[in-house]
């Protein structure tokens, strides 16, 4: 065990403390009972601050930061175009995607697909949801983060996927997004402050006398093969990143699909008091995301240096934990809790939602509003007690299960993003079309995959988002639908931006290109 007596306490006394104050922050006025409004958008309230907050807490979890570090142990710097190209993304979201989702009061994804084109192209996406987000990301988290917890205190992996998962439903079941979303804010100063602390006790360890900047310097020079931003081909990773298919591939699609549809991330941001508020929201989370490989993948490329020898990637964040003196590994280790439980607590609110508005309430029109939210709990419950039980069964034998995340949503993810595009700014769009794109996405990758299997895999996404592009304008134009049900307004929508976004989104866009050009 990693830990001593005293970061324990400090562990235990944080885990009382944020399930406090989600109870504290979600409770309702005497009288009020929690509708749907209050429990699955916050009462659209969220402040800005809490937006952007809630949106890097949903993000970064135990995949993140044992997962990142381990890749920035055996591929270095290059990982981090995840996180940056993520940050120019959550521009775009905030400028072009957000005013439509808002001007027409959209509460979740599948809601937005039924009023776009029809309720088969709504049953089909909430029913894949649930089933990517109960035994994909939720076992994934709940995975990942008993591995991580296991390694530190030496808890067995199943005692560890029960103390999560029971902290996440006393955490987030009662107040739903408004519990997650207002303290997100504490999980992500923690979170910021263990991260920095694990990175520079590292960097002083190889500086030595000439302190922080001094251990960097000497780390670029030690491994200046880990700080290459864009691998070439004769790197033995290219194939997870290759090249500049970063920049102008597959990663793009990758990164519209999971900021801009994804209902457990995007779901903040409709919960904004209104479209600046959000946009606020969302230049803050970007100037986070920006920050975050200092946080997640520069520990492993300091551990490639001081620990060379270790057994598996994936212990490198671990080891790295172990330079931390007795308080502060306490403190770290509870940002790494809260991390993860931020993230199945806001995955569990999203199950939720979908299932309750989109499947439950579908079926049960007349359904009240106390007994829609009473659903909702239960389901959120349920949803985590089965990626209790299946966390263990479905990723106990894959040596990546972060791969697996990648492998599964990817075979969905080009058609999703041109259900979505084509949804939002093509009125020609048919739901005809939209299940082709849906049902050929999936085809085409496993066509792909089977028969060419040394295409990397951010390749294949971008290849296939181009066929099922053209797959769904050609049937659109064959096969128009003349009696379709749009109700997607995109008249008047104000793509206009204030000066604050402006501003911000100039300064995201200079810092990441700053990056890219040092570091090319």
């Amino acid at each position: 065990m990693l830990l001593d007596t005293v970061d324990i306490s400090i562990v235990v006394a944080y885990a009382v403390f944020i399930i406090v104050i989600a109870q504290f922050v979600s409770r309702e006025k005497e009288g009020h009972e929690k509708n749907t409004q209050d429990y699955f958008l916050a009462g659209n309230t969220l402040p800005w601050w809490a937006i952007g907050a809630s949106l890097i807490a949903a993000n970064i979890s135990a995949e993140q930061i044992i997962g990142m570090s381990g890749s920035g142990y055996v591929i270095g710097l290059g990982i981090a175009s995840y996180e940056w190209m993520a940050a120019i993304t959550l521009l775009l979201v905030g400028k072009y995607f957000l005013p439509v989702f808002l001007k027409n009061k959209i509460y979740s994804m599948p809601q937005f697909l039924e009023k776009r084109y029809d309720g088969r192209v709504r049953l089909v996406m909430a029913l894949f949801w649930l089933v990517l987000y109960i035994f994909v990301n939720l076992t994934s988290i709940l995975w990942l983060g008993a591995l991580a917890v296991n390694a530190i205190t030496g808890f067995e992996l199943v005692t560890s996927i029960i103390l999560l998962g029971g902290c996440a439903v006393a955490y987030s079941l009662y107040g739903g997004l408004k519990a997650v979303a207002l303290t997100d804010i504490i999980q992500v100063t923690l979170l910021v402050f263990g991260g920095l602390m694990v990175s520079s006790i590292a960097l002083m360890q190889i500086g030595g006398d000439q302190g922080i900047w001094g251990g960097f310097i000497e780390l670029t020079q030690r491994v200046p093969e880990k700080f290459d931003m864009i691998l070439s081909q004769d790197n033995e990773y290219y194939n997870l990143l290759p090249g500049l298919s970063v920049l102008l591939g597959g990663m793009w699609i990758m990164n519209i699909s999971y900021w801009g549809f994804n209902q457990y991330v995007i779901q903040r941001a409709l919960a904004a008091k209104d479209i600046h508020e959000a946009r606020k929201g969302i230049v803050f989370a970007a100037f986070l995301k920006i920050l975050m490989p200092v946080i997640v993948v520069l520990p492993g490329i300091a551990a490639a240096v001081l620990v060379p020898d270790i057994e598996a990637s994936d212990q490198a964040y671990p080891e790295m934990m172990k330079l931390l003196p007795v308080g502060i590994k306490g403190l770290v280790f509870a940002a790494l809790i809260a991390a993860i439980l931020s993230s199945l607590g806001s995955m569990m609110n999203s199950i939720s939602t979908i299932f309750t508005m989109d499947i439950y309430k579908a079926m049960k029109h007349e359904t009240d509003e106390i007994r829609l939210v009473m659903i909702g709990r239960i389901v959120a419950f349920t949803a985590m007690v089965i990626a209790v039980i299946t966390a263990k069964p479905l990723l106990g034998n894959f040596t990546q299960a972060f791969q697996f995340i990648q492998e599964f949503t990817g075979f969905f993810t080009p058609g999703i993003v041109v259900i979505f595009l084509l949804g939002l700014f093509w009125d020609r769009a048919t739901a005809n079309s939209a299940l082709a794109a849906g049902i050929g996405s999936f085809v085409l990758s496993v066509i792909f995959r089977q028969f060419w299997p040394e295409l990397p895999f951010m390749d294949r996404v971008g290849i296939v988002f181009i066929l099922c592009g053209v797959v769904a304008i050609i049937l659109s134009f064959v096969h128009p639908d003349k009696n379709a049900n749009n109700t997607i307004s995109n008249q008047d929508v104000d793509y206009s931006v204030r000066s604050s976004f402006l501003i911000g989104g100039l300064c995201v866009s200079a810092i990441v290109a700053a990056l890219y050009t040092i570091w090319w």
